[in-house]
C-alpha cells in the first residue's frame, strides 16, 4: 500500500526543469514525482490522467498554471502551486537542482506534513 502523495511538476517542453526535478526526486521515500510539459513539443506532453494522478501540481511560472485552467479549468483540479522558477537552466544544472531541491522540499512540507 502507497501512501506517499504524488507531484506533478511541469514546465514548458518537459526536457530542462521538470525533468530535473523527475530525475532528483525519483527515488525519495516521502513521495512519488512525474514530469510533464506544457508545449504540443514536449518530451512527455501533460495529460488528464496525470493530473487525476496528482495530489499537489509545481509549475515552473505562473503562466503555466493559467494555461492549465485555460485547458482544464472546467475541471475539480487539485492544488497548483508556482515555483517560480524561470528557463534560464539546462538539464540537471547544479544551480537548478539547488533551487528545485529547496522549493520541492519546502512545497511538499507545506502542503504533507501534520
Amino acid at each position: 500500500m502507497n501512501n506517499r502523495p504524488n507531484l506533478l511538476v511541469i514546465c514548458g517542453k518537459n526536457k530542462k526543469r521538470s525533468r530535473t526535478a523527475e530525475y532528483i526526486f525519483k527515488n525519495d521515500e516521502r513521495f512519488s514525482i512525474r514530469s510533464a510539459g506544457l508545449s504540443p513539443k514536449s518530451t512527455r506532453k501533460l495529460s488528464l490522467a496525470d493530473l487525476n494522478w496528482a495530489d499537489l501540481v509545481l509549475v515552473m511560472e505562473s503562466d503555466h498554471r493559467s494555461k492549465i485552467h485555460d485547458i482544464y479549468g472546467r475541471l475539480e483540479l487539485t492544488r497548483i502551486e508556482v515555483l517560480g522558477i524561470p528557463d534560464e537552466y539546462e538539464y540537471l544544472e547544479e544551480e537548478l537542482i539547488e533551487i528545485l531541491t529547496t522549493k520541492i522540499t519546502s512545497s511538499f512540507e507545506r502542503n504533507f506534513k501534520t
